[in-house]
């Protein structure tokens, strides 16, 4: 493990509490009744994740071949017992349900990422297998890591589909993983805005690296595909221009800042993770567009760095991690265009660097 800091796992999910508190009070009762639903199966997993102290996931199995994933996906069947019935393990035929071969490929897709770009075995860097649960619940509407495992709802059909759909989706709850195994960043305030932006810049690679897109070519959001066709938005959030995602009647405004000035003080939220994570992506996506070429390898190997270099309290706040990728900037590549840009997208945010 890269932290030198004691493990503590959190509850992460994909769907922020603020925008399932909105839909709880919608007219239709279908949405209302399942975001009421998630709501309180959330707050009993994340109470439940409050209670530990110290991280129980599993190790590398025995044996297990360095570099090469070790994969299960399991069926919750609707209930909500972890991680449920095994269906499909590592090397496996499909399965006749899509989603269980979506989770199976997106595991797969987020490993070879942190593999090819990185030297990376797996999220904790030695093997960790990767376990999924699907069809979690009745019209969940989330996806989530809990420190140990990924856990995906099938959606309400009505706002949310399959959350298994998006590979970014699978990918951001994993990189929380990624997270809890370095710099364990606090969740809460800006250190959890940065947890979460994390998520979003690794979940956003790990979909341009499976669809061979250069930062020009991506879309930078994440969660598209998401959302149903009647909904009036695009995704969960957006890199490239942060409170644009949605503008829905239901789902109200994409409330994200793409701008220090804009910054949101809130107690919701664990203090806006979901939120102020629009200031630290928006950042990655002017970087990443300012070199140009694939994000994963200069952009990205910067943002990797300092999560694996152990100078990153979990307190830290947007200075801190603005400070950090200007050093690691230099300490890999000079003081060329790297630097230089790395410098300029935090200006642009209106983070300071020095």
């Amino acid at each position: 493990m890269d932290s030198l800091h004691p493990v503590h796992p959190v509850f992460c999910t994909i769907v922020p509490p603020h925008l399932l508190d909105r839909l709880a009070r919608a007219e239709n009762p279908v949405v209302s009744a399942a975001a009421r639903r998630t709501l309180v199966a959330d707050a009993s997993l994340r109470q439940a994740r409050g209670l530990l102290t110290a991280l129980g996931a599993p190790s590398a199995a025995a044996g297990a071949e360095a570099g090469v994933p070790n994969r299960s996906v399991h069926d919750a069947e609707n209930g909500t017992d972890l991680p449920g019935r095994l269906v499909r393990g590592e090397g496996a035929d499909p399965t006749q349900d899509a989603t269980v071969n979506r989770a199976y490929s997106g595991l797969g897709a987020t490993f070879e990422l942190f593999r090819a770009a990185y030297g990376r075995d797996s999220i904790d860097g030695s093997g960790l297998p990767l376990v999924a649960t699907v069809h979690y619940d009745r019209d969940y509407g989330n996806a989530f890591w809990d420190g140990q495992q990924m856990v995906f709802g099938d959606g309400d059909g009505e706002i949310f589909l399959d959350f298994t759909l998006p590979v970014d989706v699978i990918g951001h709850e994993l990189a929380h993983g990624f997270t809890q195994y370095t710099a364990n960043l606090t969740y809460y305030g800006q250190p959890g805005a940065l947890n979460e932006s994390v998520s979003d810049v690794f979940g956003s690679l790990v979909k341009q690296y499976a669809l061979g897109q250069t930062a020009d070519q991506a879309d930078w959001l994440i969660g598209a595909g998401l959302l149903h066709e009647n909904v009036q938005g695009v995704a969960l959030r957006s890199m490239k221009a942060p409170g644009t995602a949605y503008d829905d009647d239901v789902l109200g405004k994409d409330p994200q800042p793409a701008r220090m000035d804009d910054y949101v003080n809130t107690g919701r939220d664990n203090g806006g993770v979901h939120i102020n994570s629009g200031i630290p992506n928006h950042a990655f996506y002017l970087l990443a567009t300012a070199l140009g070429g694939n994000a994963w390898e200069r952009a990205g190997q910067i943002w990797y760095d300092v999560m694996t270099s152990g100078v990153l309290e979990p307190d830290a706040k947007f200075k801190d991690f603005a400070k950090a990728t200007v050093r690691a900037a230099a300490d890999r590549y000079g003081q060329g265009d790297e630097h230089e840009a790395v410098v300029k997208a935090w200006s642009q945010v209106g983070v300071g660097t020095q």
